[in-house]
Order: structure tokens, then C-alpha cells, then sequence
């Protein structure tokens, strides 16, 4: 994922910081100078990073930082809170007129950043919250535009507005409000054509729907794997036809990740959601403070809790853990415990969200192999009921016919056997997080 290889060297800084009874000037200037280092290789904008990095070092070489109990710690804290500061420090919503008017929202971006497949994610995000979307199809060149629109509203239960692509996108957007008029929409969402860079074509056509069609929101997707060109493609449509916000595509790639911690600062502008890999359901809102801790290695818990009540049964989750406190846990609970971290994104995605995880990250990783989840369930499903259930009654004969079922050798059995007996020490070891919208739900442990 994105800030992987900045949070490493920020968390290799800061340990060195806390190692210090003390701290001098000169041990805070060679920490912020190896910080600089680490936000310019993850294509942070250097006009930003020089701005951060003063921010920072006058708050830090304060006499109640330096001659606090744990100046370390204050380090870090004035940190984090300035990373908070430089994304933009509150949650920004995308903004819906609340008067019964219609919400048009202009979704503008350059070719292969995930505009139309972002478009339908915001129309879902926005349906789930009891809105009335209408996603429309202005992106009359591409080839298949049209119909990758279409596939993506049908599996969001979405209507999409089309008129082909003969008409100019302008007489779309017009057609499209009338419809929304007429059907009750509330929300239009104009998907409009990229390009494979910024031309004055494109801008025009876009200034032209701005022109024709009052368009409340404009929102731009880059992606976040162009690094510090996504910066610049940002200052650019913002000078041209002026921004609401943006969303931040494919953070979920090898990607160094500059461009959330850059775009705030030199447009103006918040960034809204990010894409969090291809699935309709993997979008994020942007919280900055969330993101500074993940950046900085201290997890992002609340959003694991999210995550967790919108993918696991909670019955399930709670009968889970019931039996893993009796002991009763067995292979049946396992095959569900991966199946439930496999909706919730995968092993990886839940550990980049827990704090300090350290050797027990990497204890977990090796516990669960992803890639080989058919080939546990198959040894799994080989067993019998009475050994799903009861583990230790897996002697060698039993194993040898559970292996033969399988298709595989007698070790991948022993192998799986001494995985799970790994996965059932580590679950016991994490702590019980509370879930629950309104206060409604209890407290419950994620089944992992």
C-alpha cells in the first residue's frame, strides 16, 4: 500500500527519538533531515516538505519539548499533529444541497486514473445514504465508456442517463437534469471524457457543461501512483475550471504516496475519498487524522471497526469468540475466521490498520498464507466433522486420508495443523474492541 516504505523510515526515526533520555537541538534537526529525506523519496512536493519540516522544527526545539519528561514522544506528537494539519486536518463530506434541489456533480479527471469506475462507487456511497443518484454517461470517445458506465450502475442499482455518442456531452448534461427533474433524482453525477493528458479541448468541453448545467460539485480523481504529476494535473484543473475536492485512486498499489500529502497543500483543496483497489466497494472517506496514523505506524483502529461491522456477521463474530474463550475453537471457526478477513480486504489490509503490530504482524502473516486459502480449504473440507471440530484428534493415519482427500502431501497437512494451532495462541493475544452505531451494538472480538 501507499506510505509502506515512508511509514519504515519514519518509524526507524522515531525509534531512535524515544531511545533518548534527552533530547539536544542538534538530535532534533538530524531527525527532521532524515523525516525530509523520507517525504521527498515518497514524492511529497518539495515546496510542501520545506513548509513541513519548519512547522515542525519550531514547535520542537521549544524549552517544553526539549526539557519535557519524554521529548521523544513530543516529537512525534508535533509530528502527527502537523501531518493532520498538512492533509487538511477535518473530514470533508461532498457537499449536497439540502434546499431539495438537485446536487450536480461534475467527475473530472485524466484517462486510466479510475474516473468511471470512481464514479459509481461515489453513486453508491451516495445511494446508501438514501439519495436518489443518476449517473450519466458524457464520455462520448472512449471506446466501451458507455457500457462500462452501464455495468457499473447496474451492479450498484444505479440508473444510468445515455443519449450514445453522437450528441455533444453538453446536450447530455442538459438531457440528463431534465430526466432527473422528471424521475425524482436527486443527485446527478456527470461522468465526463479524460484525456491521456491535460489539452485545451478538454478543458473547454468541460468549462462548456460548467457554462450549460449549474454544476454544484466538481471533483477530481487522480491517481495516486503518478506521484507528484498528480500534483500538478490538480493545480491544473483547478486554474482552469476551479475544484471542489478530489479522491485519490489505486492507494492501495506500490505507490510512494506524495500526492495525499501534497495535494491539500498546494491546491487548496480536500481530498474527499481514496480508492482502496477495483471492487465498487473499495472507497474510503478521507480522514486526515486517521491517515497521519497510519503514515506514522499507529494504526487506524476506528476504521478496522468500520470495516469489521459492514463485512462480519456479528453473531457469528460473537460465537466465534465464545468458543475460542472455551476453547472450543476448531477448523470450521478457522475456515470462517479467513473467510471474514478475506471481506474485509485481506490479512495485509487489516495489519497495515493495527497499531505496533511488529513481530506479531509478521507472526500472523506467516500463520495465514492468502495465496494458499484453496488449498486449506480443501484439507479442511477433506476432514470429518468430528476432526473440524476436535483438532486434536488428528493423528498420523487420519492425516495421511486427510492429505490423500486433499490432493496433497502429508506435510502441507502437519503444516496447516501447526499454522492453526499458531492463529489460535495469536487471537487469544488481541484485545476486545467495541463496535456499534448509536450505541446499539456491544462489544466484540474480530475474528482473525
Amino acid at each position: 500500500m501507499a506510505f509502506e516504505s515512508l511509514s519504515d523510515k519514519l518509524q526507524n526515526v522515531f525509534k531512535n527519538l524515544r531511545s533518548k533520555g534527552r533530547l539536544t537541538e542538534s538530535d532534533v534537526k538530524l531527525a527532521l533531515k532524515e523525516v525530509k529525506m523520507a517525504f521527498l523519496e515518497a514524492d511529497v512536493s518539495f515546496k510542501v516538505v520545506k513548509q513541513f519540516i519548519k512547522a515542525v522544527q519550531e514547535r520542537a526545539v521549544g524549552q517544553d519539548v526539549m526539557n519535557g519528561l519524554n521529548p521523544g514522544q513530543m516529537v512525534i506528537k508535533i509530528v502527527n499533529e502537523e501531518l493532520v494539519s498538512l492533509m487538511g486536518s477535518e473530514t470533508t463530506e461532498i457537499a449536497l444541497n439540502t434546499n431539495g434541489e438537485i446536487t450536480v456533480i461534475l467527475m473530472a479527471g485524466l484517462q486510466g486514473a479510475g474516473k468511471t469506475t470512481t464514479t459509481a462507487k461515489i453513486a453508491g456511497k451516495l445511494k446508501a445514504k438514501s439519495k436518489k443518484p443518476l449517473l450519466v454517461a458524457c464520455d462520448i470517445y472512449r471506446p466501451a465508456a458507455i457500457q462500462q458506465l452501464q455495468i457499473n450502475g447496474e451492479k450498484q442499482g444505479v440508473e444510468v442517463f445515455t443519449m450514445g455518442d453522437k450528441l455533444s456531452p453538453v446536450d447530455i448534461a442538459k438531457g440528463a437534469i431534465e430526466h432527473a427533474k422528471k424521475n425524482g433524482c436527486n443527485v446527478v453525477i456527470l461522468d465526463t471524457a479524460g484525456r491521456l493528458h491535460v489539452d485545451e479541448d478538454m478543458m473547454k468541453e468541460l468549462q462548456d457543461i460548467k457554462a450549460a448545467v449549474a454544476v454544484d460539485q466538481t471533483i477530481l480523481v487522480v491517481d495516486a501512483m503518478t506521484g507528484q504529476d498528480a500534483v500538478n494535473v490538480a493545480e491544473m484543473f483547478e486554474e482552469k475550471i476551479g475544484i471542489d475536492g478530489a479522491i485519490l485512486t489505486k492507494l492501495d498499489g506500490d505507490t510512494r504516496g506524495g500526492a495525499a500529502l501534497s495535494i491539500r497543500a498546494t491546491c487548496g483543496k480536500p481530498i474527499l475519498y481514496v480508492g482502496m483497489g477495483e471492487k465498487l466497494s473499495d472507497l474510503e472517506q478521507f480522514y486526515p487524522e486517521r491517515m497521519a496514523s497510519r503514515i506514522l505506524g499507529m494504526g487506524d483502529v476506528m476504521s478496522l471497526i468500520e470495516k469489521a461491522q459492514a463485512n462480519i456477521d456479528e453473531e457469528k463474530a460473537r460465537n466465534m469468540e465464545q468458543r475460542l474463550k472455551k476453547a472450543q475453537f476448531g477448523f470450521d471457526d478457522y475456515l470462517e475466521s479467513m473467510n471474514q478477513m478475506k471481506s474485509m480486504g485481506g490479512l495485509g489490509e487489516i495489519m497495515k490498520m493495527l497499531p505496533n503490530m511488529g513481530a506479531k504482524a509478521a507472526e500472523l502473516e506467516n500463520a495465514v498464507d492468502e495465496k494458499k486459502m484453496a488449498g486449506i480449504e480443501a484439507i479442511i473440507l477433506s476432514m470429518t466433522p468430528k476432526e473440524r471440530s476436535n483438532p486434536e484428534v488428528l493423528n498420523p493415519s487420519r492425516k495421511k486420508r486427510i492429505a490423500d482427500g486433499a490432493g496433497v502431501n502429508i506435510s502441507e497437512v502437519n503444516k496447516l495443523v501447526k499454522q492453526f494451532e499458531q492463529s489460535k495462541k495469536m487471537m487469544k493475544q488481541f484485545p476486545a474492541m467495541m463496535g456499534g452505531k448509536g450505541g446499539k451494538r456491544g462489544k466484540f472480538n474480530l475474528p482473525f
